[in-house]
C-alpha cells in the first residue's frame, strides 16, 4: 500500500517539472553589461573584460542589454567601424546614462565607446546572439521563442519523452 500513497506525490512532481519548464521557455533575459562595474573604461590589465563578460553569457532574438554609465555613451557600429574604433558612423548612439538595447535579429552586435579614446582603451564589446528557439535555421529575423524550447535552446521533446518513462515506470510498479 505504500506504493500507492507515494503515486499521488510522484504524478503531482511530475506535472509540476513540466509546466515550470514550458512557461520558462519563452522567457527573454535582461542582462546588465559588466555586471555590477558598468560601462566604464576597463583597467589597462584588463582590456578584454567586456568580450569576456559577453563570452560568458548566451544571448537570444528578444533579449536585451542595459548599459549603465556616467560622463560615456554607447554606439552600436559596424564591424569595420569597431575594429577600428571609429565614432563616425554609428547604428545607434546614446548618451543618456542609461540605455537598453534590445536584440532583435541573430548574429553579431558590436558596442564601443564614443567617448575619445575609450574604445582604444577596451571598452568594446562584441555580443552574439542565437537565433530564437521557432526561428528556423538561418533566418536573421527575430521572432519570439517557443514554449516547447527551453531557456538553454534545445528542444523539451526529450525532455517530455523523459518524463514520459518516468512516469510509466512509476505507474506500471503500482498496477
Amino acid at each position: 500500500m505504500a506504493s500507492l500513497s507515494a503515486a499521488p506525490m510522484l504524478l503531482f512532481l511530475l506535472l509540476l517539472a513540466l509546466t515550470s519548464n514550458s512557461s520558462a521557455a519563452a522567457a527573454s533575459f535582461h542582462f546588465q553589461v559588466g555586471g555590477t562595474r558598468g560601462w566604464a573604461v576597463p583597467p589597462p590589465n584588463d582590456t578584454r573584460i567586456y568580450n569576456d563578460w559577453a563570452s560568458d553569457n548566451r544571448f537570444r532574438v528578444g533579449d536585451t542589454i542595459h548599459f549603465r554609465y556616467r560622463k560615456d555613451s554607447v554606439m552600436e557600429v559596424s564591424e569595420e567601424e569597431y575594429k577600428k574604433c571609429n565614432s563616425t558612423r554609428p547604428i545607434l548612439f546614446s548618451n543618456t546614462g542609461d540605455t537598453v538595447v534590445k536584440l532583435d535579429r541573430q548574429g553579431p552586435f558590436y558596442f564601443i565607446s564614443g567617448a575619445a579614446g575609450h574604445c582604444q582603451k577596451g571598452q568594446k564589446m562584441i555580443v552574439k546572439v542565437m537565433s530564437s528557439p521557432d526561428s528556423g535555421s538561418s533566418s536573421s529575423s527575430g521572432g519570439s521563442g517557443s514554449t516547447s524550447t527551453s531557456e538553454s535552446g534545445y528542444s523539451a521533446l526529450p525532455q517530455l519523452l523523459a518524463y514520459g518513462v518516468v512516469a510509466q515506470l512509476a505507474f506500471s510498479r503500482l498496477f
